[in-house]
């Protein structure tokens, strides 16, 4: 994983971390499009006109008696910029206090109480749990002499990590984490395995938390029987894993110590993460840092070795935007490299070795992006979308470094098609995944030339959600799911010459229940506010009558690069069947669906053109008889929390219900908090007056106004986080709750009746490692008090 990667994954909350939605990924119809407009104040006045339309008033309500008593502190203001800014919630921003601590107990007993009034959300429950036990593998990955994957029989609160010798042999268990705790609560994170396959380093998870803890293990080839070492690293955190082909030490990334020592809970600001090789039973005390950068402590180092172990790949990041730098250690010069000894990092180490690492800077800027695919010898193979925003494939000799500008052209940028990744197989193979028209499309192309050999037929219009395959095999294996599909994997053998994949695992339903057969899926496309089309996928079941009265769920995201494609998920599949419901996913500017363009026009002053597709997607399902503002629940998680939580202030008009998840609420300071700084590079940074002016105006802490005008009321909305997030820290949504229900039901005579509250879990983060049954019981709380405000009905026999 390059450190582009890994800062995406600190910048981001797919789909499936509250609710159990998955992060999906893919390239919508490449449109006409006006792009790169800047939001005016103008277009920032219509919005805020706009917002004196209050929400319907739905079937689920709160006096706003009910609501906790918060403490204001109206002493803490601040001049930004010239503009005076109140933050009476600020003692919110620490959690270990017993004032905070006890809003978070007073909150949650409202939500209880609140959704004690839910009379569906048991049955969601219930069916949710049907739906989601049904075995789901990973798409099979072979290390030395065995295939490696992991396995959940359904309810399993972890997925299991299996080993193999042969596809047909039985697997045996390599790491059970359900073992590692009794709530299920420590989960398995990366793996990395030797290059002989006889070693794995592994990272846990404890609570949810982003901090991970590294242990190896031992695997026996012949009989996968594995041995604990007492190897253990910690202070880990977006770390990369790269063993070295001696099989004696690893890179990995590491922060300085934590102050607090309940990690998860802390908001300290994650800064000068270091690299570091640490060698098979020494302390980590005396593990060397290779690199860090302390002129420039926001910037993340990702590690990576060569198929052929000769050269180390650091990868330097910068935020979150799709550039990096490259650089590269040639590690057969080092006079420490020996076969037969563990490479001996201690001379270079950054802090106190006598001489520096002998380091190429084969890319110093952060103008594009640069991902390894392959190299033979010093001659690489990179995927990039250096001037080429769809992306490409170039290649280098670096034994005769020049500009990237100077480099081979091998697979040129498509005309429409955004080239996702690319991976180099035995012989003369690349394997090429385009995404066109929101679908994956797979391709075999020469690895000498680039050349279009041929197209690999998939099942049908979907995601290749998955990939195992190896320089120094011909096979591969990749997984392929879309909304009404579980998926199924599938291997093909390039060395046979079929462009044909064959079916290994069909992963199939209980009972074989097949959803594809009663619903049908198609494509739309919402003109937003300048003219621009929005695409989005609408799903429902064959025969459900448009006109107006069913229950939809719209989704989005539109950020960081992120693409949303077809894939399967219980719980929309839940809700689709319990409340005969429209799902709806929307692909807005911001992500990458059509590759840098669409994503810089949602990112920095465009922010605003994001929530206006959003809000023009709800405008088109009303319009086109799907649903109604009433029966419309929108949900977003991290960045599509935020994205509600706007469009809430902008258009409260439009939506029925709201489910805003771990979303990133105070615009104003989210880059003073854990890894938030690296969000500037799509946000902005409020610190700079420029970006400030047009930041502010969208923040959604800062913006709840009450409506002037029908039913004066802001939809219901229930805000999910939880106590050990140390992504999108809890303060965003506490400040946020309590921001809501003063500016809106703590008034003498406030209409305010759609509920506003907010749902803390406990030993729970962002969502990456949620064990089953709490993904379960959030989706069930929130679509259970979504259904009750729009009067959704349960259908479901």
């Amino acid at each position: 994983m390059d450190s582009k990667q890994l800062l995406r994954s600190a910048a981001v909350l797919g789909a499936s971390m509250a609710v159990g939605f998955y992060l999906l990924h893919g390239i919508p119809r490449p449109l006409l499009r006006l792009l790169g407009r800047q939001p005016s104040s103008s277009r920032r006045a219509v919005h805020a006109a706009a917002a004196v339309a209050g929400a319907p008033e739905g079937q689920l309500r709160v006096h706003p008696s009910r609501y906790p008593k918060v403490r204001r502190d109206e002493s803490v203001v601040e001049t930004l910029h010239g503009v005076k800014v109140a933050d009476p919630y600020r003692w919110l921003e620490d959690p270990d206090t017993k004032e905070t601590q006890q809003f978070v107990a007073d909150q949650n007993n409202l939500t209880s109480s609140v959704l004690d009034e839910c009379e569906t959300r048991q049955q969601f429950n219930q069916l949710l749990t049907e739906l989601f036990d049904y075995p789901r593998y990973s798409c099979p990955r072979r290390h030395g002499k065995r295939y490696h994957y992991s396995y959940n029989t359904g309810l399993q609160a972890q997925g299991v990590l299996y080993s193999q010798v042969g596809l047909q042999d039985e697997g045996c268990v390599l790491l059970d984490p359900n073992k590692l705790s009794d709530d299920g609560t420590v989960a398995l994170g990366q793996t990395k395995l030797s290059k002989d396959g006889k070693l794995m380093a592994y990272t846990l998870s404890s609570g949810g938390s982003d901090w991970v803890y590294i242990k190896v293990l031992t695997i026996d080839q012949e009989t996968g029987e594995t041995t604990d070492l007492d190897d253990k690293l910690e202070y880990v955190k977006f770390s990369s894993l790269a063993w070295t082909h001696d099989h004696k030490g690893f890179f990995y990334n590491k922060f300085p110590e934590p102050k607090k020592g309940d990690l998860g809970t802390e908001t300290d600001i994650n800064l000068n993460q270091q690299l570091c090789y640490h060698v098979l039973g020494q302390p980590q005390s005396q593990d060397a840092v290779v690199w860090a950068c302390p002129d420039h402590p926001a910037w993340m180092l990702g590690a990576e070795i060569t198929d052929d172990g000769r050269f180390l790949l650091i990868s330097v990041a910068e935020g979150t935007q799709p550039t990096n730098q490259l650089w590269y250690v040639d590690l057969k010069i080092l006079p420490e490299f020996s076969p037969d000894q563990p490479l001996d990092f201690s001379p270079y180490d950054y802090k106190s070795g006598p001489k520096p690492l002998p380091v190429v800077k084969l890319v110093d800027t952060f103008e594009a992006s640069y991902e390894y695919v392959a190299n033979d010898g010093t001659v690489f193979t990179f995927h990039t979308n250096y001037k080429a925003p769809l992306y490409r494939i170039l290649r280098t000799d670096v034994e005769f470094p020049s500009a990237p500008s100077n480099w081979q052209d091998i697979v040129p940028e498509h005309s429409k098609n955004v080239l996702n990744w690319a991976a180099a197989l035995k012989g003369d193979v690349l394997l090429v995944c385009y995404v066109a028209d929101v679908a994956s499309k797979l391709q075999i192309h020469s690895l000498a030339s680039g050349s279009k050999q041929r197209d690999i037929p998939l099942p049908g219009i979907g995601s290749v959600t998955s990939f195992g395959g190896r320089r120094e095999d011909s096979e591969f294996f990749f997984s392929f799911s879309s909304f009404t599909e579980p998926g199924a994997t599938y291997r093909l053998d390039t060395a046979v010459g079929s462009a044909k994949p064959k079916l290994f695992r069909q992963t199939k339903l209980k009972g074989g229940y097949a959803p594809a057969q009663e619903f049908e899926t198609r494509q739309v496309f919402a003109d937003s506010k300048d003219g621009t089309k929005v695409p989005m996928f609408i799903t429902h079941k064959k025969g459900t009558p448009l006109d107006g009265s069913a229950p939809t769920l719209l989704y989005g995201y539109g950020g960081f690069n992120i693409n949303l494609t077809p894939g399967f998920s219980p719980t929309r599949l839940a809700f689709m069947l319990g409340y005969g419901g429209v799902l709806a996913v929307a692909n807005l500017r911001g992500g990458g669906e059509y590759g840098l363009k669409w994503h810089d026009a949602g990112t920095h002053g465009n922010k605003q053109n994001v929530f206006d597709d959003f809000q023009a997607c709800a405008e088109y399902l009303a319009e086109k008889k799907y649903t109604s503002a009433e029966k419309l629940i929108v949900q977003g998680g991290s960045n599509g929390g935020l994205l509600v939580a706007a469009c809430t202030n902008q258009r409260p008009d439009l939506f029925g219900a709201v489910i805003a998840q771990v979303g990133v609420m105070d615009m104003l300071r989210f880059h003073k908090f854990t890894i938030g700084h690296a969000w500037t590079s799509d946000y902005g940074n409020p610190d700079e007056a420029e970006d400030f002016a047009y930041i502010y105006p969208y923040s959604p802490i800062h913006n709840v106004k009450p409506p002037t005008s029908g039913s004066k009321q802001y939809p219901a909305m229930i805000i999910t986080t939880g106590d050990h997030d140390d992504r999108v820290v809890p303060l965003h949504s506490h400040k946020l709750t309590a921001t809501l229900q003063h500016v809106l039901a703590g008034y003498k005579g406030s209409p305010q009746r759609n509920p506003l509250i907010t749902r803390i879990d406990v030993r729970a983060g962002h969502g990456a490692g949620k064990p089953t049954k709490k993904v379960i019981e959030e989706a069930a709380d929130s679509f259970g008090f979504a259904a009750k405000v729009v009067g959704a009905n349960w259908v479901r026999d």
